[in-house]
């Protein structure tokens, strides 16, 4: 029997570990190895690719570390389902966004109602306290699955009209700029990290206590006045929030 030949190169400046973990994230990434298959275990990975244990545990550890893999203990290394992400170098909603990379995004609009603005919300919106705002709840939806609970604020006159529209398929900034009207500039956001409470629990599909990535957005008009705030929670297992950051350099100055 011919003995097989492994893809790794023994001796070479790049450590076996490190091939073989490029190996195995490439083979992952093309489908090789399809989301929440069964990886070989690592006595089967050693004789594939005639290297040791714990240069396996090695490779294996560095891709769990990355969240490509994930393992159970008794049952195994299982491959992990690919986050959605989002690139938010531009102002855009969920599905203007992932829809250009062939996700499909639906809402389940859970409610939309008018409340007294309390102070967070009327201090956001430039309003007094206890002026009517419009509620707006949508569990989002990336290829079937729940991965973020969507809570909108915005004047009511604003939510009256938002009311009317299709708020299943379409998403709230593109009502915003085609329908009514309004050139949106930018948006300001803050990002911090919660717990699921019984509500993310049942609108996420998550055990209460998960982690969950909390985003604060507050969106502006092009002249600058504020139009909607919104509180947006993503499942931390299945979404990335992605950014381009240059580093801005001083003007040096000779004297």
């Amino acid at each position: 029997m011919n003995k097989k030949i492994s893809p790794l190169v023994p001796f070479a400046p790049v450590p076996l570990y490190n091939q073989l973990k490029e190996l195995l994230r490439t083979q992952i990434l093309d489908g090789t190895y399809p989301a929440e298959s069964r990886m070989p275990s690592e006595s089967e990975l050693g004789d594939q690719f005639q290297v040791s244990r714990i240069t396996v545990r090695q490779a294996l550890g560095d891709l769990q570390k990355e969240g490509l893999i994930f393992k159970i203990h008794g049952k195994g290394t299982f491959v992990a389902k690919p986050k959605a992400f989002q690139n938010v170098s531009t102002l855009q909603g969920l599905a203007e966004s992932l829809a250009q990379l062939g996700h499909e995004v639906i809402n389940q609009l859970l409610s939309v109602k008018f409340i007294a603005a309390d102070a967070r919300i009327a201090e956001r919106l430039q309003l007094n306290d206890g002026d009517k705002v419009a509620e707006i709840k949508r569990v989002r939806l990336i290829n079937r699955e729940p991965v973020s609970l969507e809570i909108s604020y915005v004047l009511a006159d604003i939510g009256e009209k938002l009311q009317k529209a299709d708020l299943i398929t379409r998403d709230i900034f593109l009502i915003l700029e085609n329908d009514l009207q309004l050139n949106l500039g930018h948006a300001d956001l803050a990002i911090d990290a919660a717990l699921a409470d019984s509500e993310l629990t049942h609108a996420l599909n998550v055990e209460e206590g998960a982690p969950i990535m909390r985003i604060e957005r507050l969106t502006h008009t092009a002249d600058g006045k504020p139009i909607d705030f919104e509180f947006l929670y993503y499942r931390g297992d299945a979404f990335q929030y992605r950014f381009r950051i240059d580093r801005q350099r001083a003007n040096s100055q000779k004297n």
